[in-house]
């Protein structure tokens, strides 16, 4: 799984975690946009037949609506990562997401919705990015899970 670390110069969500991706542009498809967004952010020239699936929408608190689509990558793809999008790029291992202890659940006091976080290098990346992490590894365990309920921290609201 390839995560990024967006760079400090972007307009907004500058220098968090994320998972490539962006806006559809007019007439996209979220398949078309996320095949798109990898290209410019990670120079990987993927086409619809490495499209393997969608997950489920997540709602964020800064007002988008992310529709998590799941490509597949040979390990060999190249990656060239665009320095205006993208501090840097981070290889995380299905195993390292199957970890029992890879996620934790807290509260906060804003919210009465549980807030995810995915420890990741020392460091806890959370929603959105961390939603979307649990809900692919729950599929991979066959698990029908849902994740659009899970809250993000105050900092990721605007």
């Amino acid at each position: 799984m390839l995560l990024t670390l967006r760079a400090a110069g972007l307009r907004a969500h500058r220098s968090q975690w994320a998972l490539p991706g962006g806006r559809c542009d007019e007439g996209e498809t979220p398949a078309e946009a996320a095949l798109r967004e990898l290209h410019e952010e990670l120079g990987l020239q993927l086409g619809p037949d490495d499209v393997l699936g969608v997950l489920d929408d997540y709602p964020t608190r800064s007002g988008y609506l992310i529709t998590p689509v799941v490509v597949w990558a040979a390990a060999s793809a190249g990656i060239s990562p665009n320095p205006a999008e993208v501090a840097s790029v981070h290889r995380i291992a299905l195993d390292d997401i199957e970890q029992a202890d890879a996620f934790d659940f807290v509260t906060i006091p804003q919210s009465t919705r549980r807030v995810i976080r995915f420890r990741h290098a020392g460091r806890f990346i959370h929603a959105p990015t961390a939603a979307l992490i649990y809900q692919f590894r729950e599929v991979l365990a066959g698990r029908d899970t849902r994740v659009a309920e899970l809250e993000q921290p105050v900092f990721a609201w605007k």
